[in-house]
């Protein structure tokens, strides 16, 4: 399988009509039972919550896409993972599918504003994140969080773990899935980090970022472990969207998560 080469200094590829693709998400959610809440963020603009919560919770996970509007196979994954509707039944699922709408119509990492969101989680100075922040604020706990993104620079997919406490780690299981249906990134260094075997783990030191991502506020306020699960974007939509799926997949089979 081999890269379209599509991408020139940005991402090139294919793209998704985002309002059409949440109305469907939402419609999915709504067919399977989830609860749905609105999170107003302007005049005009809301973000999307999505809750599972099974008469009996072993585990809970929180999933997010969309943070960045370059990079549509999150949110397109996140559609195919609620229209297949396979989750175990014990484990409670909190579901943020775009954090960036205004983003995804200019085809920019940015929103409309030209702020990256995802360096935003330290302070919440966006209008977007303080709504997304304070929503998570009222939510409990998690024992996982997990963060689908893409790289248009990627030679395959490859992850970041962000595992302070020295959990259980399921990286491995996670690469080794995702290999089945998509190359993974052999490269040592990936965005001037090392990397080995497609996994990074990054310093989780809060002093080491001065502006946080998702990722990073989730492991300091809401989770002990948190993954960024980056599929390659120049490869075929289909190929991203599988990928990311099946790495959401690969979590919920892991018996200590």
């Amino acid at each position: 399988m081999q890269p379209l080469r599509r991408n020139h200094g940005r991402y090139c590829g294919e793209r998704i009509q985002i309002d059409e693709l949440l109305h469907t998400i939402r419609d999915a959610a709504k067919k399977h039972a989830w609860s749905i809440e609105d999170l107003p963020y302007s005049d005009d603009g809301l973000l999307l919550a999505l809750t599972r919560t099974p008469a009996v919770i072993r585990r809970s996970v929180y999933l997010s896409a969309g943070i960045h509007g370059d990079e549509p196979a999150g949110p397109a994954s996140v559609l195919s993972l609620l229209t297949e509707n396979d989750w175990p039944d014990d484990v409670g699922i909190w579901l943020c599918p775009c954090l960036n709408p205004t983003g995804f119509p200019l085809n920019t990492r940015e929103n409309k504003d030209g702020d990256d969101l995802n360096r935003d989680y330290r302070h919440a100075r966006t209008a977007e994140i303080k709504a997304h922040t304070e929503w998570l604020r009222r939510q409990p706990c998690f024992d996982l969080g997990i963060h689908l993104h893409e790289d248009w620079e990627a030679k395959g997919f490859y992850l970041y773990s962000l595992n302070p406490h020295g959990l259980p780690d399921h990286a491995g299981a996670v690469i080794d899935a995702v290999s089945k249906v998509c190359p993974i990134d052999p490269s040592a260094i990936i965005d001037d980090r090392e990397a080995n075997g497609g996994i990074i783990r990054p310093s989780p030191s809060p002093e080491s970022r001065p502006e946080w991502p998702e990722a990073f506020y989730m492991v300091q306020e809401k989770t002990k472990l948190s993954y960024t699960l980056e599929a390659p974007s120049d490869f075929p939509m289909k190929t991203r969207v599988m990928a990311l799926s099946e790495a959401v997949k690969a979590f919920f089979r892991q018996p200590q998560l």
